[in-house]
C-alpha cells in the first residue's frame, strides 16, 4: 500500500501562529478594557440592542432627574407658602387677643385708639405676608396668574382691596405639584359663600345696650353682595298693653328705591328685643337691645380679609362708649373667624401637596432605581465571569506565544 505524505509549510505554520496571537492579544485586550469600564457594552459595536436599552434606560433616568428637580423647587414654594400661612394665622390669633381687650369695658376712647395703633401694625404685617414671595420672587399666593404683588390695597371705593391674580389652583400631575397656592381663596371673601358683612351702628340716643349679632348665610342663591341701610321708624308701646312693636325700613344702598318697611314681631316691654330683621335676602341678622326711633344699621360686606381688619380698626377707634366698642368687637371677632377658617382651609391644601410631593418622590426612586436595573443588565459586566474569561483568554495568550516560540525553531538550519 503506498504511504501519502502531507507538506505543511513552514511559513503557512509561522502565519497561523501570529494571527492566533494576534487575536489572542485582541480579545484579552477588550476584556481588559470591559474589566477596567466594568461594563460589558463599553462600545455600541460590541451589542446594539443591549447598547440601545441601555441609553433608553439612561435618557429616562435624566428625565426623572430633570422633574425632582422641579417638584423639589416646587415643594420648597409649597412649604414656604404653608408655613407664611401658619404666620398669618398666629398674626391673626393676636390681632383677634387686642380686640377681645378693647372690648373690656375699662378701656378709655384714647385705650382703645392706643389698641388700634398697635392694630394696624398687625395688619399691614398680614397684608406683607400675603405678598410674600419664593427665592425665585414669584409670588407664594399668586394662584393662576403673574402678578408680582397679588393683593393691591387699601383703594378708594367699595373695593378697598382687589386680588390682581386669577383665581384658581394649578392642578397637579403625575410628576409635579404647583408651586403658588390660591390667595383669592385664602384671603378674599365671597358675600354668597362666606357671608362676611360688618354691621354698624348710628343711635341718636347714646347710653344704650344695643347691639347686633354677626351676618350668616341663609341661601346663598339669594344673596347679592350689596350693602343695606336699616332704619327704626316707630317704636309701638300703646297699641297692645304690655307689648312693644318696632317698625324699620331696609333700604338697599346701591339702589335706593323705595324702603322696604317691616314690623318686628312684639316683645313684652321692658325686656331686651331680639329682632330678626327681614328683607336681607339670604342673610340673617338679629337686632339684640333697646331700640328707639332714629338707629340706623350699615351692613356692608367685606371683600377680603384685609377689609375686615380695616374696619375692626376703625370702629375701635372711633367708639365713643363701651357699647360702640362692643359692637365693634363682636363684628370684628365673628368676621376674623371666617377668615381664619378660610386660610385653614388653604392651609390644609399646601400640607396635602406636600404629601403628593413626598409621594412623587417616593415613585420616582422606585422607578429609577428599575430603571437602573434595567441599564445594569443591559451594559454592565459581571465580574466574577469577566475576570474568570479574562484568566482564561490569558492562558490561551501565553500558550499562543508558546506555540509561536516552538514554531520558530521549525526549521532545517537549527539541525544543519
Amino acid at each position: 500500500m503506498p504511504t501519502s505524505f502531507n507538506r505543511v509549510s513552514t511559513a503557512n505554520t509561522y502565519d497561523t501562529a501570529v494571527r492566533n496571537i494576534s487575536a489572542r492579544s485582541a480579545a484579552l485586550s477588550n476584556l481588559q478594557e470591559n474589566l477596567t469600564a466594568g461594563k460589558r457594552v463599553v462600545r455600541p459595536s460590541d451589542d446594539p440592542t443591549a447598547a440601545a436599552n441601555a441609553e433608553r434606560a439612561m435618557t429616562r433616568i435624566s428625565r426623572i432627574a430633570t422633574d425632582q428637580r422641579a417638584l423639589d423647587s416646587q415643594r420648597n414654594a409649597i412649604a414656604q407658602a404653608e408655613t407664611t400661612l401658619g404666620q398669618v394665622t398666629d398674626v391673626l390669633q393676636r390681632f383677634r387677643e387686642l380686640v377681645v381687650n378693647a372690648g373690656n369695658g375699662i378701656n378709655s376712647p384714647a385705650e382703645r385708639k392706643s389698641i388700634a395703633v398697635e392694630l394696624q401694625g398687625l395688619r399691614d404685617h398680614v397684608f406683607a405676608l400675603a405678598n410674600t414671595k419664593d427665592t425665585n420672587g414669584l409670588p407664594l399666593f399668586g394662584a393662576l396668574a403673574s402678578a408680582l404683588a397679588p393683593f393691591v390695597g387699601p383703594q378708594v371705593g367699595t373695593t378697598d382691596y382687589t386680588f390682581e391674580g386669577l383665581p384658581g389652583q394649578l392642578a397637579s400631575s403625575d410628576v409635579s405639584i404647583p408651586f403658588t397656592l390660591d390667595g383669592d381663596s385664602a384671603f378674599m371673601h365671597q358675600p354668597a359663600r362666606d357671608g362676611v358683612y360688618n354691621v354698624t351702628l348710628d343711635t341718636p340716643v347714646a347710653g344704650r345696650a344695643l347691639g347686633t349679632s354677626g351676618v350668616t348665610v341663609t341661601d346663598s342663591t339669594l344673596v347679592t353682595g350689596t350693602s343695606y341701610q336699616i332704619a327704626v321708624t316707630a317704636v309701638d308701646t300703646t297699641t297692645t298693653p304690655g307689648a312693644t312693636v318696632v317698625t324699620y325700613t331696609v333700604t338697599d344702598l346701591p339702589l335706593p328705591g323705595t324702603p322696604l318697611s317691616q314690623s318686628a314681631p312684639a316683645y313684652a316691654s321692658g325686656t331686651i328685643a331680639n329682632i330678626d330683621i327681614q328683607g336681607l335676602p339670604g342673610l340673617r341678622l338679629s337686632l339684640q337691645g333697646t331700640p328707639t326711633v332714629g338707629d340706623t344699621l350699615t351692613v356692608t360686606p367685606n371683600p377680603s380679609v384685609f377689609s375686615v381688619l380695616d374696619d375692626a380698626i376703625r370702629d375701635i377707634r372711633s367708639a365713643v362708649d363701651n357699647n360702640a366698642a362692643s359692637q365693634a368687637v363682636g363684628q370684628a371677632l365673628h368676621n376674623i373667624d371666617i377668615g381664619m377658617a378660610r386660610i385653614s382651609a388653604v392651609r390644609g391644601q399646601a400640607g396635602d401637596l406636600l404629601n403628593r410631593a413626598d409621594r412623587i418622590s417616593d415613585n420616582q426612586t422606585s422607578r429609577s432605581i428599575q430603571l437602573e436595573a434595567d441599564r445594569s443588565r443591559a451594559e454592565d459586566l459581571d465580574m466574577v465571569k469577566g475576570i474568570s474569561d479574562f484568566n482564561n483568554q490569558q492562558v490561551g495568550y501565553q500558550a499562543a506565544l508558546q506555540t509561536y516560540a516552538k514554531v520558530q525553531q521549525l526549521s532545517l538550519f537549527n539541525f544543519l
